[in-house]
């Protein structure tokens, strides 16, 4: 995700023609945030964030979350705007819940659990609109399965919950549960050929990972690309395969680059970057469900050594890990 995010960095809002004429094909600086190359965005920014609150909460908490993504780097220099209203949107309740329950506001972020649980009945945690749907839930995705990948149905339940709160429309929550259903699959060992075969849907439903009745059924957006739109569309771009800040659209150019990559990572993560337009946020996407399944072993090195605060990264995703396991062990014994 890290290395997906850091290589459409310098292109990010770039059309597909300026992509044509001037393909990436390296790591680089520069471009629309003038980054160092291996710098990445708020993609990875907020998938660490939200990494920290699954380590440090020991599991699932949406008002953590929520907490920690207001202050992920100390300076914001890309955010989206439906994660930017829907952040403004909890400072708001935050202020309401403080002043009804007279609690300092310089306390709410630390408030204690039943006080959340009250916060949640009284303000509710999801803090966006119908019909927001773009990227944004998707491309911070992927510590949620990471964590939660040994209890599939938890993986993809809390997969649609964390994109919800930021994003309300009920595509995100279907993009992400599918999504993560995939790199759930991918970290159990699943073949590439069954992850992008149209029965990997309907298997993982009859083994209750997507819930049971109408709560499995995905929206008929995200299941067009469940049945396998994206393989129809071999050529990309000129089959209508867009890289843009719509949800669904950003899900199809991820399984795209995924299913036409050749089994390499490299070429998989260029082809989602050269699409063009949300380029970083494109590849990140790829870059979570490509790095589950190749694993480390087959990024390219020389990106690797770039990636900034690849040591720290590494550090929190063993964490994540074991933490993960804790979580497994303590609620299945």
């Amino acid at each position: 995700m890290a290395i997906g995010d850091a290589l459409g960095a310098s292109t990010e809002f770039r059309p597909y023609s300026y992509m044509q004429s001037n393909p990436i094909t390296d790591m680089i600086g520069g471009g629309t945030w003038g980054l160092a190359a291996g710098q990445w965005t708020d993609d990875t920014s907020m998938a660490l964030c939200l990494a920290i609150s699954l380590i440090v909460k020991q599991g699932y908490n949406a008002y953590d979350q929520l907490v920690r993504y207001m202050s992920s780097t100390g300076r914001c220099f890309d955010i989206g705007n439906a994660t930017s209203e829907s952040l403004g949107a909890f400072i708001k309740k935050q202020k309401d819940f403080s002043q009804e329950h007279k609690i300092p506001f310089e306390q709410m972020d630390a408030i204690d659990d039943k006080n959340q649980m009250i916060f949640d009945v009284e303000q509710k945690l999801q803090c966006s609109r119908e019909g927001v749907c773009g990227n944004g839930a998707l491309m911070r995705l992927t510590p949620v399965p990471l964590f939660f990948f040994r209890d599939p149905p938890c993986a993809v339940r809390y997969a649609g919950e964390s994109g919800f709160i930021t994003h309300g429309d009920p595509k995100v929550k279907d993009a992400c549960r599918y999504y993560s259903a995939l790199i759930t699959g991918a970290l159990l060992g699943y073949s590439k050929e069954k992850l992008l075969d149209k029965q990997f849907y309907l298997d993982c439903c009859s083994n209750g990972w997507f819930g049971k009745d109408d709560e499995a059924r995905l929206h008929s957006e995200v299941q067009e690309i469940a049945d396998g739109s994206f393989r129809d569309k071999k050529r990309g771009y000129e089959d209508g395969i867009r890289g843009k800040g719509y949800i669904v659209s950003a899900l199809e150019a991820a399984l795209w680059a995924f299913c036409y990559d050749g089994g390499s990572f490299e070429t998989g993560v260029l082809n989602a970057v050269n699409l063009g337009d949300d380029t970083d946020t494109t590849a990140a996407i790829y870059g979570q469900l490509a790095g589950a399944y190749y694993g480390v072993k087959g990024l390219p090195k020389n990106w690797l050594k770039l990636v900034y605060a690849k040591d720290f990264i590494k550090c929190l995703s063993k964490w994540l890990e074991f933490e993960g396991d804790e979580w497994y062990k303590k609620n299945n014994p």
